[in-house]
């Protein structure tokens, strides 16, 4: 059965309303994923065919689609930024509201949206705070096998690359990456959905979207010179493949 849903947030950021502004019309690939710039004016055409409801940059952004391409469960889709100054200028205020219609499997895909939207915001803090100015260089997402889709999977995922359960946000680590070599990170989020991995040049992001009935997913934004998103994502997928030993 049909039924809205509204997923509101509000943070403060140590970024300029112009960075904010920025990294959600034309930097997404920093810290969600890469997406077409939106026509910037009101009426405009913006991301995967959504329409420019509001643009008064650097304050306010909305994108509005009725028909969400590729997603069955769902009809309307809405994006809302509103993005004021704090400490004249230094700081950001934002407010971000996702809304829409969801048509199927609601209370499962509330819990998925909300979740992933902490993380994903999360992820924008890092990238404006860590990041900033930095273009990102390459970009990879994908999903592990089938068998990843299990009760425990995050659980192995996190064990694969060598974190104690006990872990905690803040803590520098050395997880084994692919190929068996040591990667130097700092665990910037964790939780039991979700897993971010800051080194010098990366966001390393691990979604346990097994937890809705979905494989493991990785995202990789690399803002090293030179990176390469082919090489970032089968180097990736193979170490994922490897923890649920899948050629």
């Amino acid at each position: 059965m049909s039924k809205e849903f509204e997923i509101a947030r509000e943070f403060e950021v140590d970024a300029t309303p112009e960075q904010v502004w920025d990294a959600v019309t034309s930097g997404t690939g920093g810290w969600l994923w890469p997406t077409e710039a939106p026509e910037p004016r009101a009426g405009g055409t913006g991301p995967f065919g959504s329409e420019v409801v509001a643009w008064e940059p650097p304050h306010r952004y909305t994108n509005r689609v009725e028909d969400v391409e590729g997603i069955s469960q769902q009809t309307l889709n809405q994006l809302d930024y509103t993005i004021e100054p704090r400490d004249e200028g230094r700081r950001a205020w934002v407010r971000y509201v996702h809304s829409g219609i969801f048509v199927d499997d609601w209370d499962n895909q509330y819990d998925a949206a909300g979740r992933h939207t902490d993380f994903y915001l999360h992820t924008l803090r890092q990238y404006l705070t860590r990041f900033a100015g930095r273009p990102v260089t390459a970009f990879a997402t994908f999903d592990g096998p089938e068998a990843s889709s299990a009760a425990d999977a995050f659980t192995a995922v996190a064990r694969a690359l060598g974190l104690a359960d006990d872990t905690a946000e803040g803590a520098r680590v050395q997880v084994e990456g692919p190929d068996g070599k040591p990667l130097d990170a700092v665990v910037d989020y964790r939780n039991p959905y979700f897993l971010g991995l800051r080194t010098d040049d990366a966001l390393i992001r691990f979604f346990g979207r097994n937890h809705w009935g979905h494989p493991v997913g990785i995202s990789v934004h690399d803002f090293a010179p030179g990176a390469d998103a082919e090489a970032d994502e089968s180097a990736w997928k193979g170490w994922l493949n490897g923890v649920f030993s899948q050629p």
